[in-house]
């Protein structure tokens, strides 16, 4: 594993020399977040906050240790038989939340609903051919081309229970961009160390230990109890009052505020995580504009303006505080295939930016809708709107349209939008996550699914292809760089930064924090 990816792997305090199973005393941990999981449903939305609480309910083939390392989970062993051929061999004795066994079903049915019409998840499917039940506890995975790092894919794939989905007629995965929910928003069977209690969605979410989980859970929690605070100084009040054991995110401003109290802490570090704006590229006509019978942003120049005109330093200073770092890359470091050289960023230039516009036939600049979540990303609102002053000096009015989660995510991911903002973390810690589900052209397999502005490169994709099936880590950074050179010279999207991960939290909170912002109740214990 790459050497910083394993520094972002950090425990709170010093391993306490406890029997977790019954020494300590079962505590109830009470956690805020500035937005809400939008659906129990697994398959239904890949974003980190729903799928790090989903993944304390459900599990995947193979998880994730403590330093972001691939582990065993509801497969024990896999092996690649042939260049296309994964062999997975399942874990015994592992029974559902509702004591239904855990089979090689449950594994054909799960990867083939990721992979269905109205999955989020399928990005992660895209190269998958057939996935084959050889008995009880082993399934074969042929993928259409070679594919070294198909576990790694496989980790974010959460496995159901055939059973409870065919008698809960969930089937099929809920579908946010079209509004549709099933039993699965709502309730959840999964294998994982928590069972869910009661979810009020939008307002209090409880889980409930699993007593009969088949794995040691290094926790004394008995109970979890998530409360989204969308208001950052009530989310802090209640930290400092107690009400609450934990939050996150810490607003910026807040920090030092907090690190004063003795009572509580805060744990900082990079997260693996790159904000950036995208914009519409593929129709003929930009939507939400005030230019008419023509697309602006199909024009590199545009593009190159619209970054140009950016203060990145500025965001950095007087929004973030200091709690990011400028990126010039769709990846961060610690992201296998991030490359340092390729890491610098074109200049603020509000002047280039002008000329730029002016050469594509926007003089005067033009007016265009900016989509922005305001419970997501660490100050999301607050640098759209700099985002908008800065654009503005240009000459380009930019509507800003500010909402929650619940509705934007349903809205950028139908693709109604002609500008947007968007965090991404590859699932996999792997340059390939981006070029498939970022870069790539979009096509009904899954691959560009989140390429929201349509932005295309035949090479780009080749590349990716190339990158996927490549073993030689020398020729495959080479290949990634070359994909990465590209995009950055056509500007297909305009990166930001990399967030700072903040965490506040009562001092008797012992716990993990990853690079990928996940949190594992498993591995929380309080004193």
């Amino acid at each position: 594993m790459h050497p910083i990816l394993r520094r972002t792997a950090v425990a709170v305090a010093a391993s306490l020399a406890l029997a977790f199973g019954g020494q300590a005393q079962a505590k109830t941990f009470r956690i805020a977040d500035q937005g809400d999981a939008v659906s129990m449903d697994p398959h239904s939305l890949n974003e980190s906050l729903q799928l790090s609480f989903t993944g304390n309910i459900y599990e995947a083939l193979v998880g994730h240790d403590k330093k972001l390392g691939l582990v065993p989970a509801l497969a024990t062993r896999w092996t690649q038989t042939k260049p296309t051929t994964w062999r997975f061999e399942l874990r015994r004795n592992v029974r559902f939340h509702d004591g239904t066994p855990f089979t090689a079903d449950d594994v054909v049915f799960s990867l083939g609903r990721a992979a269905a019409d109205g999955s989020d998840m399928r990005s992660y499917t895209s190269d998958i051919a057939q996935v084959r039940r050889i008995d009880d506890h082993t399934v074969e995975i042929d993928t259409r081309n070679p594919f070294p790092i198909l576990p790694d894919v496989l980790a974010l794939v959460y496995i159901m229970s055939k059973k409870w989905c065919e008698e809960n007629k969930a089937e099929r995965p809920v579908d946010k961009r079209k509004g549709i929910e099933n039993t699965a928003s709502f309730k959840a069977n999964g294998t994982g160390p928590f069972r869910l209690r009661a979810r009020d969605p939008g307002v209090r979410t409880v889980l409930a230990r699993n007593g009969s989980y088949w794995d040691k859970i290094e926790s004394n929690l008995d109970e979890v109890v998530f409360t989204p605070i969308a208001n950052d100084a009530t989310r802090v009040a209640a930290l400092i009052s107690g009400e609450i054991d934990m939050m996150q995110p810490v607003p910026v401003q807040d920090v030092a505020r907090i690190k004063r109290d003795r009572n509580l802490s805060v744990l900082e570090g990079p997260e693996l995580r790159i904000i950036f704006l995208g914009m519409d590229q593929g129709r003929d006509e930009l939507q939400y504009s005030s230019v008419k019978g023509k697309n602006p942003f199909k024009d590199a120049r545009v593009r190159r303006a619209f970054y140009q005109a950016i203060d990145i330093e500025a965001i950095k200073s007087r929004i973030m505080r200091g709690s990011a770092q400028p990126i010039a890359l769709m990846v961060a470091p610690g992201i296998r295939g991030y490359s340092a050289a390729l890491n610098k960023r074109l200049p603020y230039d509000p002047a280039a930016a002008r000329k730029l516009l002016a050469d594509a036939g926007y003089p005067n600049g033009f007016e265009v809708k900016l989509n922005c979540p305001n419970d997501r990303y660490v100050n999301d609102s607050q640098i759209c709107q700099a985002a908008a002053s800065m654009l503005a000096r240009i000459g380009v009015k930019i509507n800003l349209e500010v909402e929650s989660k619940n509705t934007y995510f349903p809205k950028i991911l139908s693709r109604n939008t002609s500008f947007y903002m968007l965090g991404w973390t590859p699932g996999t810690y792997d340059s390939h996550n981006v070029l498939n589900a970022i870069l790539g052209s979009p096509d009904p397999s899954g691959r560009g699914q989140f390429n929201l502005g349509s932005y295309r490169n035949a090479r780009v994709d080749e590349l990716a292809r190339l990158v996927q099936v490549e073993t030689d880590q020398t020729k495959r950074n080479a290949l990634i760089a070359e994909a990465f050179k590209i995009h950055q010279d056509e500007v297909g999207h305009l990166p930001l930064h990399q967030q700072t991960l903040a965490w506040g939290m009562r001092k008797n909170v012992n716990l993990v924090q990853l690079g990928d912002n996940f949190i594992y109740f498993k591995w929380v214990v309080m004193k």
